[in-house]
């Protein structure tokens, strides 16, 4: 849904190279873009941040000149007003915050480390987005699969679902758990204050997204630790649990996996609730463009992430099953929590402590991955402008990832957690099923594309028919209102595409709203140009 194609001259003393004088002039000329004034207090809030010979702003890609340090390349048909993107090279020391004179871009500040680190946090693994992720190093995981091979209207679609629910509701989600988990201590033996619990989350949303809007690399590096928490919390809590079976505490584990019978759409429910918890498994593919060296460290750090956490999450509920019966884990608001009070006794405070550590870093990829699929959405022309600008020093998507966190915000006034993951994983392996079939398509489509990772073609079909299962088989069995209702809002997504996107119509207030928050967030657009 692009915003006004009103071009935009922030820097007004900013003269372009001489060799493209010509095709500006003869664009002024011909009347064809007009230009947005700016006034005085524009023009010193942008003198206050860049140099006086700073990079000028245009809102149609058809209108850019040469910059004096990087010239543009030609449009490949985006929408939107962009600068040329100049990916930082691998090592670059720059401050981050201080003013540049080269273009606006992302930079590649996220190593192999804090990939691990970032698939770690949230995520289950999927051999098919190390293929998809090192063959389109675009940002934006499955918008920019699905937009290569099925084009724009599935794209669209994804995008509408996923920047206005889907990633959201998954922070939602992740911040409501560490509200619990830092209620839960002080409200012992009594249910949580909801109150206090949402207060807490949305604290923890705004903290969040505050960082991520700061530096990329403070992101990763508080990633980073964070993730130590979270494995520290885990190897505690195996610890205890292997302390608990040496000792014969058995009679919980024997009897903590059996079950009285289950339909398809039981087994398919379950699901959505046991593959939520590895949710994340594609969070590295959204900033592919931002990732180093992607080509290695992103099928390595899918590699050694896929493992890890599988053997984590077993190893733990072994442990929680061998102290807690199946009755009190279903009871139990923070499982971690009654599991510490039992083992660790005097010391429990350690676990819902390590625990809201480990959420919090869980959140904090969860916002990373969700603000780089809204950036990459609006550069691409399918949401408004202003989300595909960057902060002119700190190059971080300040509107994406402020934008993401309002709906979170939003999504946690209600705060049912069953129904959020609910509508989440319907929605979520509606999308999957149709990126594995991606891969598929173009395995057939685009036999050329360069793919230093190959995963054997019969995974892809694997997990396509998983994603189908998850999808159709809770419809078909126990149809409910909500599968309809998450159906609907998919379709009604057109709405929004035919006007907007693909007849371009554009509200006349759009150019005033972006140059406005272009100013508040002193941010600028970015083009990319691949690698």
């Amino acid at each position: 849904m692009p915003g006004s194609r009103d071009v935009k001259e922030p820097f007004p003393n900013f003269r372009p190279d001489s060799s493209c004088e010509g095709e500006h002039q003869e664009q002024r000329e011909s009347g064809e873009f007009g230009r947005i004034l700016a006034g005085k207090r524009l023009k010193q809030k942008i003198s206050q941040v860049m140099p006086p010979t700073g990079t000028i702003f245009y809102n149609d890609v058809s209108d850019v000149g040469s910059v004096k340090r990087f010239p543009t390349s030609q449009s490949t048909g985006s929408a939107l007003s962009e600068l040329p993107l100049k990916m930082a090279e691998d090592g670059a020391e720059e401050r981050e915050d201080s003013p540049s004179e080269e273009a606006i871009a992302l930079e590649r500040r996220v190593g192999l480390l804090s990939g691990v680190a970032l698939i770690v946090g949230t995520m289950i693994g999927a051999l098919c987005y190390a293929e998809l992720g090192t063959m389109i190093t675009k940002s934006g995981a499955e918008y920019s699969y699905m937009m290569d091979a099925f084009g724009p209207l599935p794209a669209f679609l994804f995008s509408w679902v996923s920047v206005l629910v889907l990633k959201p509701s998954m922070m939602a989600i992740i911040c409501l758990s560490l509200g619990e988990y830092v209620t839960e201590p002080i409200n012992i033996g009594c249910r949580p204050d909801t109150v206090s619990v949402k207060l807490v989350a949305a604290l923890a949303i705004g903290v969040i997204t505050y960082i991520n809007c700061q530096s990329v690399k403070l992101a990763t590096r508080i990633q980073n630790f964070f993730t130590a928490a979270k494995l520290l919390a885990i190897a505690i809590i195996v610890v205890g649990g292997s302390i608990k079976l040496t000792q014969g505490h058995t009679e919980h584990l024997e009897t903590g996996f059996a079950g009285d019978g289950a339909s398809f759409s039981d087994i398919a429910t379950a699901f959505y609730s046991g593959l939520w918890a590895y949710d994340g498994w594609n969070n590295l593919n959204y900033v592919t463009e931002e990732l180093k060296n992607p080509y290695v460290n992103l099928p390595l750090a899918i590699a050694i992430g896929i493992p890890l956490v599988t053997l984590c999450y077993v190893l733990v509920n072994i442990s929680y099953i061998t102290v807690m019966s199946s009755a009190e884990l279903l009871a139990s608001e923070a499982v971690a929590v009654t599991w510490a009070h039992r083992v660790l006794g005097g010391v429990s405070f350690i676990i819902p402590i390590a625990v809201a550590l480990s959420s919090f870093g869980a959140g904090n990829g969860s916002c990373f991955a969700g603000g780089r699929l809204c950036y990459v959405a609006a550069r691409e022309g399918h949401l408004v402008d202003i989300l595909s600008y960057l902060h002119i020093r700190r190059h971080t998507p300040s509107p994406a990832l402020i934008f993401n966190a309002v709906l979170a915000i939003c999504m946690i006034i209600p705060g049912d957690i069953g129904s959020l993951i609910d509508f989440f994983s319907f929605t979520a392996w509606l999308f999957y099923g149709a990126t594995f079939l991606a891969l598929i398509v173009m395995r057939r489509t685009k036999p050329d594309l360069r793919r230093p990772y190959k995963v054997p073609i019969v995974i892809a079909y694997i997990v396509l028919f998983i994603s189908v299962y998850l999808v159709v088989a809770p419809i078909a069995q126990d149809p409910q209102i909500e599968y309809l209702y998450a159906s609907l809002f998919v379709l009604s997504g057109l709405l929004v595409y035919v006007p907007f996107v693909h007849y371009k119509m554009s509200l006349n207030v759009m150019g005033k709203v972006t140059i406005f928050f272009q100013l508040l967030l002193e941010v600028a657009p970015t083009k990319y140009v691949p690698d």
